[in-house]
């Protein structure tokens, strides 16, 4: 599976350590910046990581700013993406099997990377569940 990953100046160290964790697993990552910790504008990398999964180069993405708000708020701007802001394991198994969300966002000040990495985990390994009725709610919306 290809995952898009970024993040502003904030996220920037975990995102590195996610990276790591998820290249042991096996995955492939499309990473999209930031490249340092410099002073950066986090929705440009929420808009490269929706545009990475809109055009299919990746199939879900996950985006790290200081607390996670401001990357799923600009994530969520853009058609056809379900970003979910997750800082517990629950909430991530949730929107994945519930919500059908293709975006995973964490705030870097707010969780550290072992709870990250089980949150990410979490998320990638639930599959939607596709039930009528989640399939119903998630068409009002789209």
């Amino acid at each position: 599976m290809k995952v898009a990953i970024g993040s502003d100046h904030g996220g920037y160290g975990l995102k590195l350590e996610i990276i790591k964790h998820l290249k042991e697993r096996g995955f492939e990552i499309n990473d999209v910046g930031c490249d340092s910790p410099a002073s950066c504008d986090y929705p440009i990398y929420a808009k490269k990581v929706a545009a990475e999964i809109k055009d299919g180069s990746a199939e879900l993405g996950i985006l790290i700013c200081g607390t996670g708000i401001g990357m799923s708020m600009a994530a969520n701007k853009e058609d056809g993406i379900r970003a979910a802001l997750c800082h517990d394991v629950f909430s991530a198994k949730a929107t994945r099997e519930h919500n059908d969300a293709n975006i995973l966002c964490m705030g870097a000040r707010v969780i550290g990377p072992g709870l990250a990495e089980l949150i990410v985990d979490t998320f990638l390994d639930t599959d939607f569940s596709n039930d009528e009725r989640h399939v119903r709610r998630i068409s009002l919306y789209s």
